[in-house]
């Protein structure tokens, strides 16, 4: 027996997690949270499809929560297995499984308040800071490029996929009856034009490939066109008089955006003065980045050594870091003139909510969308032009200039998706593809068809397939 079960990111981009099973191992690809409107995030609360005191081990991509965020959750119930994850992703996920129950404790503390005025019962969070710190116990940090034997018929290999700092291609090596199935996990791969990171590795041989599909319709800008429209971008917001605001992720998308601002700034063609980083989560992110500088590109990793930039917050010297919750308020003074980051990326959480409730309404604002914006969240909504939005328990109008700029994208665009299957013999590989809304997808596959000549699988939920 060997198989492999979808049980999450299929038909849709969030709640990675595949399990695979065999005679001897039963092994978690990814445990990630599912993330969206209300709907959608309660999914995280159904019980698992599987008993997490019987899994053996986890194998983690990356440390975005969509990936890792429900590992706690599996520490809680019983999970006792080693969670294998590159040295960065080993650090990362600490800060981000830590920062994820923090705000699960919080949230759930507000909801139940809201359910004891209503008669209603109340409810558990789907983990506590203490669930987090028996997980991180489970770390196991494996470096790129070395294969590493799990069980008696489980080896796998992390490759640099290219996303966030630490985030890997899986390799895995699958034994059954005296033959072996490889089977190849792209995780997310990142973007080739990436600021900072390195291209994905390329992957010549594989019996089953799972591939993310979340960009899988599109290409995006060039890296060259996306650094001048994010120029015009701060320019046009000088010139108005107002305030920047940039939702990101504290992981990934704020490094870059700090070290294109700190190239602008270096070359006098930064018209701010005064650029705060409103984000405990992302200014620890960003030391860790610092710890980790060998894996960015060389050219990038170059060109900090010779501007003498110890890391990226002295690469900025008009930065400013917020970490408490007083110095985030006295932002809100700043009326224009100031460029201001801030989580989440989908603004459906964290300190962006604060400042959008300060700045929306101001015709001369601007926000700058860096990343994917989920179905559900706000910033989908503000993307798709709505003209109000709800926020903190009120209405705001939606008078700032609203910017999407899809080149600063972490993932890879289907020109680049195409580009690394391309690598694989389709005679012999199964592809599979996840990590995306199903029109995106099947755009996808029909691109397979057309430029590869083979057909490409959209799994269901809950479906198996034999390896």
């Amino acid at each position: 027996m060997a198989t492999l079960k979808y049980l999450g990111a299929t038909g849709q981009v969030t709640g990675s997690c595949y399990l695979i099973e065999t005679a001897h191992s039963r092994v978690l690809l990814e445990c990630g949270m599912f993330q969206g409107d209300a709907q959608t995030e309660e999914t995280n609360r159904r019980p698992f499809a599987f008993d997490p005191r019987g899994i053996d081990a986890v194998v983690l991509s990356h440390a975005h929560l969509d990936h890792s965020g429900l590992l706690p959750r599996l520490a809680r119930e019983g999970f006792r297995g080693p969670v294998f994850a590159t040295p960065a992703t080993h650090d990362l996920i600490a800060l981000m499984l830590k920062d994820a129950a923090h705000l699960e404790e919080k949230d759930t503390e507000w909801e139940n308040k809201i359910r004891r005025r209503a008669g209603r019962p109340a409810i558990e969070p789907l983990y506590t800071f203490e669930d987090v710190e028996t997980l991180l116990g489970l770390r196991q940090p494996v470096a790129y490029d070395v294969r590493y034997r799990l069980s008696e018929d489980i080896e796998f290999r992390f490759r640099d996929a290219g996303h966030i700092l630490g985030s890997a291609i899986v390799e895995a090596w699958i034994r059954r009856n005296g033959s072996t199935a490889k089977l190849v996990f792209s995780g997310d791969l990142g973007n080739k034009d990436s600021f900072l990171l390195r291209d994905p590795t390329r992957v010549e041989e594989a019996d089953v490939v799972l591939m993310e599909s979340t960009y899988g319709d599109r290409d995006h800008r060039a890296p060259g066109e996306t650094v001048e429209e994010f120029k015009q971008a701060l320019q046009a917001a000088a010139r108005s008089g107002g305030n920047v605001l940039i939702p990101a992720f504290a992981v990934g998308r704020t490094q870059e955006i700090l070290y294109l601002l700190g190239r602008f700034y270096q070359a006098g063609e930064l018209p701010q003065r005064a650029v705060f980083l409103d984000s405990p989560m992302a200014i620890a992110a960003t030391a860790i980045y610092h710890d980790h500088m060998t894996l960015f590109n060389r050219q990038e990793l170059a060109e900090l050594h010779r501007a003498d930039a110890a890391n990226l917050l002295a690469w900025l010297p008009v930065l400013r870091t917020s970490r408490t919750p007083e110095e985030s308020m006295a932002i809100n003074q700043i009326t224009g003139g100031a460029i201001i980051i801030a989580g989440s990326g989908m603004c459906n959480g964290g300190r962006i909510r604060h400042h959008l409730k300060y700045n929306l309404w101001r015709s001369e604002a601007h926000v700058i969308f860096v990343g994917f914006q989920g179905r559900g969240t706000p910033g989908r909504a503000l993307v798709d032009g709505a003209r109000r939005i709800h926020l903190l328990g009120g209405e705001v109008a939606v008078k700032a200039r609203i910017h999407t700029l899809g080149g600063f994208s972490a993932h890879a665009g289907q020109r680049q998706l195409l580009e690394w299957l391309r690598g694989f013999d389709s005679r012999h590989s199964k592809v599979y593809l996840v990590h995306g809304e199903p029109e995106k997808a099947e755009v996808l596959a029909g691109r397979i068809l057309d430029d590869l000549g083979y057909q490409a699988r959209i799994p269901r939920l809950g479906e198996t397939i034999d390896l």
